[in-house]
């Protein structure tokens, strides 16, 4: 860094500061050593939300160098910048969580409009016909998502995505941070905004970075803000990478039927990805449920939990394959053994794409192939098993669906040719050398960085060089290929060739040594000197005349150096040979690296169904572990969870020696809405979040936490507990709240699913009762959702005695004569008018003088209400 950054971002990422003195004056400059590139690359790319752009030396082409005398054979240009949302294959990106750019194209909005109105809503001239398009992509993995939505659902659609970066057209730059805020919601993602230099009116624009075309059938069906969108995001990956190509799988459309919506109050209040308190994975959802042993498997599952489906028949083949997994251990147990010996195939597979595989990816993909083929063999037998079996009444049309789309014929031809070709021993010592290397350049830097610090000179490379072994490549020993010999004839061509000039090199050594009468004459080579002979001790006062030809260029009392022709001209040829194998093997990496992208299409269709199978085993674990059963789905609007449990809080208990109290849940069928009471601390909060995750559970393709569960399928499900206020945007406790209750109250169906938590706290209980009964009535009867509702707030149970499906249900607290109590977690019909806030102030460790103020305080109030 130079200039203005240094003083801007330095002491951001620990770099020290330092100043050069040029013509021009002192100029600020701050770097690293090349090797900590990875390390500095997070902090400003994933930390700070800046783009990196990584400038490289490139060698000029001879055609501009040509009749221009003193030209420069190497220039610096900006070869790719790095962005949050544009990480292809860095080692900080989080191997579990999908690493999407997000494109955003809201039609009908100008650079002069105000997007938002004060109170939150849409602008009023396009609030009711604004449609918005999304596209967003995984560089990393070749995913590619387009989809149509509304305003309204705009913040949720980002929340359940939940991007690294988002890219706005450049229309919008003026907008302000609070208005963007405000429209696409709160999350860790930083915003760009880029103005396309594309065509952005069709698809087939996008074919040149997608593994294939768009069929003109599906091209038809692309809304013109999903096209839009998509060419806003395309158009931002080709103008960072400058250059590079990239090989996207087609578009998948996402459609709001498509998937349970899940809005971003209820992606953070249910805890799915991550918690409430310190936003953590342990305590989550997903952590509760993930067993995966493949990182793009957990990728999978992550993606699953935020959009479950709402396709009876695509949920049903999942729970098979779990319910396959579950019933039968060894096939279990052979598919997850068989997956942990697989590379994370679908990233790997990407590199590829752009050019950036290597040969350690050849191999890891090789190996992954060959898994597969296991696999198929693993699943087959199974299956012929499995009919051969009297009592094999269950159809296994999904386990053939899975083994028929595991498509091994092109596959199966390139392992077989990555594993002829690489010399994995020769592989593993390229490593050594390569870290050795690293090691000494590291060493080095520092030396330089030490001597700057303290004003003094750094070492002079020449004299360092002189003093440090250059190593010999002369030798077959100190040469490390990396293809075997036999890859193609003409490497094996041309190691005999070296091989030959290799005996030639011997003799002539031997034929010196006996002519100069010097045993310790060796043939070396290095990057100062050339082709050189070598001799020491006693030898290195020999007579150079018996030599024809030899030159001495440099002697001290103990070697000498010398030239030779002989050994030049065979030095020379040495080198040509060697030249040729390296070119030959860089032209066979290049053959296997074009075999890899011509199965491109079949081998990311082979890595998704390797996903599945990882689901599914982690699945029917979690499912043996926890004693969870499948679910039954139907088109009906009502639950029906008998013995239901919390995922999470389940776990968390057993594992702590305790036992959770189970409940049940007949919501919808009679009474759509279930009014719960209680006391503090006894399990309401629980009851509606695990009701609200056995849901999502079921709907992800999950076994779920309960003793029987058949539910009508769930288009949406809003949550509004555990609200805080929002400073930065100017809003209470109370807003916060009335700003979540007046979404569910807008949005929800009578096929959603409501829990709602303490509405109308945080004002005078008046307020606070209205507002609870407005929202009851208004769900019972215009929503009509199946709603879970609990309150503190006793009146409303009097109040809604008119409602038809309403019930009254609560929980308790038993007590004893000797003072004792204890909560009942235990759900019952009925109201419980007595919340005990007194017992937790006391459990929670208040002075005792406190709570027995408050107990007389209490005892007042009830006395006045009497």
């Amino acid at each position: 860094m130079y200039f203005d950054q240094v003083d801007q971002y330095a002491h951001l990422v620990n770099l020290k500061k330092a100043k050069r003195n040029t013509a021009m004056g002192d100029v600020a400059m701050a770097g690293f050593q090349h090797s900590s590139l990875e390390r500095y690359l997070k902090m400003f790319v994933q930390d700070l939300g800046k783009q990196v752009a990584i400038s490289e030396q490139i060698r000029l082409p001879e055609s501009e160098r040509e009749g221009r005398a003193g030209a420069p054979m190497y220039d610096r240009k900006v070869t790719r910048v790095i962005t949050a949302g544009t990480l292809i294959d860095e080692n900080f990106m989080d191997p579990y969580e999908n690493n999407f750019l997000l494109a955003v194209h809201i039609e009908g909005v100008s650079p002069t409009q105000s997007l938002i109105e004060a109170n939150g809503e849409a602008h009023q001239s396009f609030k009711r016909s604004a449609k918005v398009g999304l596209s967003w992509v995984d560089l990393s993995s070749g995913d590619f998502f387009t989809q149509a939505s509304d305003w309204a659902s705009l913040a949720s659609l980002v929340a359940r995505v939940g991007p690294r970066e988002i890219v706005l057209d450049r229309s919008l730059e003026d907008v302000g941070q609070m208005q963007l805020s405000k429209l696409l919601g709160e999350g860790a993602f930083s915003i760009h905004f880029h103005q396309t230099t594309s065509d952005g009116s069709t698809v087939s624009a996008w074919t040149s970075m997608l593994e294939q075309p768009v069929a003109q059938a599906e091209e038809d069906a692309f809304m013109p803000v999903e096209i839009a969108a998509g060419t806003l995001v395309l158009d931002y990956v080709r103008d960072k990478l400058i250059g590079q190509q990239i090989q996207l799988q087609p578009p998948v459309r996402r459609s709001d039927d498509e998937s349970m919506s899940i809005d971003r109050q209820s992606l953070r209040g249910l805890e799915i990805r991550s918690t409430l308190r310190d936003g953590t994975f342990q305590g989550s959802l997903l952590h509760a449920v993930r067993q995966t042993v493949t990182k793009s498997g957990a990728r999978m599952l992550s993606q699953r939990l935020v959009s479950p489906s709402m396709s009876i028949s695509v949920i049903n083949n999942r729970l098979d394959l779990v319910q396959e997994m579950l019933h039968h251990e060894a096939l279990r147990e052979d598919t997850i053994a068989l997956l942990r010996r697989t590379a994370d195939t679908l990233r790997l597979l990407q590199r590829f794409s752009i050019g950036k595989g290597d040969a350690d990816d050849l191999l890891s993909l090789g190996r992954t192939i060959d898994v597969m083929g296991h696999l198929s063999k693993v699943l087959h037998d199974h299956i012929v098993v499995r009919q051969g079996c009297e009592d094999a009444s269950i159809e296994l049309g999904f386990m053939w669906d899975v083994l028929r789309r595991l498509d091994l014929l092109g596959p199966s031809k390139v392992a077989t040719s990555i594993r002829e070709a690489i010399d994995e021993d020769g592989l593993d010592r390229q490593h050594v050398a390569e870290l050795e290397e690293q090691v000494r350049a590291e060493e080095m830097a520092e030396e330089v960085v030490t001597a700057d610090e303290a004003g003094q000179k750094g070492p002079k490379l020449g004299r360092r060089a002189s003093k440090t072994k250059v190593p010999s490549n002369d030798t077959a020993p100190d040469e490390i290929w990396t293809m075997r010999r036999h890859a193609s004839a003409t490497l094996e061509r041309s190691h005999r060739e070296l091989e030959t000039l290799l005996g030639l090199k011997g003799q002539l050594a031997k034929r010196l040594r006996k002519e100069l009468g010097a045993e310790s004459l060796t043939l070396k080579w290095s990057a100062q000197l050339g082709h050189f002979c070598h001799v020491k001790g006693k030898d290195a006062q020999g007579n150079l005349s018996v030599l024809p030809g030899a030159r001495s260029i440099g002697s001290t009392k103990s070697t000498r150096t010398f030239y030779l022709a002989d050994w030049t001209h065979l030095g020379v040829r040495i080198d040509d040979s060697k030249l040729r194998i390296r070119a030959e093997e860089e032209r066979v990496f290049g053959r296997l690296r074009n075999q890899v992208i011509e199965n491109l299409m079949k081998l990311r269709r082979n890595a998704a169904v390797l996903d599945e199978l990882d689901v599914a085993c982690s699945s029917a674990t979690v499912a043996k572990q926890r004693r969870l059963v499948r679910p039954i789905l139907t088109e009906a609007t009502s639950h029906q969870i008998i013995g239901g449990r919390h995922p999470t809080v389940d776990a968390s208990l057993e594992g702590s020696g305790r036992i959770f109290t189970a409940n049940d849940c007949a919501v919808g069928e009679q009474e759509k809405i279930y009014l719960i009471t209680g006391p503090n601390m006894a399990g309401k909060s629980t009851y509606l979040r695990q009701n609200a995750l056995i849901t999502i559970l079921a709907q992800t393709g999950c076994f779920v936490p309960a003793d029987y569960a058949e539910m009508g399928l769930v288009d949406k499900v809003f949550s509004r507990v555990g609200s805080a206020d929002n400073l930065f945007q100017d809003q209470s406790t109370f807003m916060v709240e009335m700003l979540e209750t007046a979404e569910i109250l807008k949005q929800a169906t009578p096929r959603s699913f409501v829990i709602m938590d303490e509405v109308g706290r945080g004002t005078t209980p008046e307020d606070g009762v209205a507002v609870g009964y407005a929202c009851l009535h208004h769900l019972h009867h215009v929503n009509k959702s199946r709603t879970l509702f609990a309150t503190h707030f006793h009146a409303l149970a009097d109040m809604t005695q008119d409602f038809d499906a309403l019930g009254c249900y609560c929980t308790d607290v038993a007590e004893e004569g000797d003072g004792k109590w204890a909560y009942v977690h235990r759900l019952r019909r009925g109201v419980n008018r007595k919340s005990h806030a007194l017992k937790v102030a006391r459990l929670a460790g208040l002075p005792e003088m406190a709570v027995e103020v408050a107990g007389e305080v209490l005892a007042d109030l009830q006395r006045k209400d009497n």
